[in-house]
């Protein structure tokens, strides 16, 4: 996907999937952000300023995503995460003072004394937590402007690589180490569920499709954000040949009429069940017509249904996920 200002406003209220699709499509106006903004975000300099036996009242600098430098704390105690991936934090061990909420998470109950700042975000509530820190996943100068006079602001590129994303937060919150452990071991379950489902069925060069309706009766293929990411992922399943032209392009996702479905049909379908009742009535329709009953992974029983929310693309639901995919493909 491609990096650019994030604008998810208006539709924010209506699901969680408003923030993915719109977030992702207007990152689409630039070039990527791949490696080279990974590593860019990491070069920091250190400044000491008051105590020399303790991280407390340290600050330095850091060169964020979108090119600020900002003076941070070393040790940041009262942090204000605003955006998708709340659950990077939770997995180093930092529950933020303020989050971005969605209800229905795999970490809700960790999040519950967390003070939901809204969207966009509200200065007022944000000054409120008294935060000593404020991640931004957000490239909106103008509201990076206005919060970053609450506090020390860095903006977050939510949609990176998720080993990208841990590095960069662990740099943030100095929790280098945790970043580290908990990406060793992503890793070895990863590789783990695929060999266990290699094991169980799943033949080398597959491939597969991830689905949703969106308000509107729209169908989406999804491709670079989320559950694609772990599919796609090493010693998993193969993109079609159509999604791999989306992802050629840098497109986080397609729209799709549904005639076109059998052109982007892989040989395993996920479908992501989306949160409102007028989105969920177009599933319905959809699973019930002659076009998709007729596809050959429905005829073969592999098609497998994922709670939208549950499957995000942070890092306690992909953790949920290498749980979940082994129980509903292995039959």
């Amino acid at each position: 996907m491609k990096k650019g200002i994030r604008n998810t406003g208006v539709l924010l209220t209506i699901t969680w999937l408003s923030i993915l699709l719109l977030a992702c499509g207007n990152q689409a106006i630039t070039p990527a952000a791949g490696a080279e903004d990974s590593k860019a975000a990491t070069e920091t300099t250190e400044t000491q300023t008051t105590k020399e036996e303790t991280n407390e009242g340290e600050t330095r600098i850091f060169k964020d995503w979108t090119g600020h430098e900002v003076e941070i704390p070393v040790n940041p105690k009262r942090v204000i995460y605003h955006g998708e991936v709340t659950g990077d934090l939770l997995a180093l061990g930092v529950v933020p003072v303020g989050i971005l909420r969605q209800e229905g998470t795999v970490f809700d109950d960790q999040v519950a004394q967390s003070e939901d700042v809204g969207f966009p975000i509200s200065v007022e509530k944000a000054l409120d937590l008294n935060p000593d820190l404020i991640i931004f996943s957000n490239s909106d100068e103008a509201q990076y402007d206005q919060i970053a006079k609450v506090a020390p602001t860095v903006t977050f590129d939510s949609f990176g690589l998720i080993e990208d994303r841990m590095r960069i937060l662990g740099d943030l919150l100095n929790k280098k180490q945790e970043a580290e452990d908990w990406i060793t071991a992503h890793q070895k379950a990863t590789e783990e569920m695929w060999t266990q489902l290699h094991e169980n069925g799943l033949k080398e060069g597959e491939t597969a499709s991830v689905f949703t309706m969106y308000p509107g009766n729209r169908l989406f293929v999804m491709a670079g954000a989320g559950l694609p990411q772990l599919l796609y992922g090493k010693d998993g399943l193969k993109p079609t040949a159509e999604i791999q032209k989306v992802l050629d392009e840098d497109m986080g996702f397609v729209e799709i009429s549904t005639e076109k479905l059998s052109e982007f049909a892989g040989d395993r379908i996920f479908i992501l069940d989306p949160v409102t009742d007028d989105a969920k009535q177009s599933t319905k329709e959809l699973l019930d017509s002659t076009i998709w009953k007729n596809l050959p992974a429905v005829k073969e029983g592999k098609v497998y249904r994922f709670n939208i929310v549950k499957a995000s693309s942070d890092a306690l639901s992909r953790e949920w996920l290498l749980q979940e995919l082994p129980k509903q493909m292995i039959q």
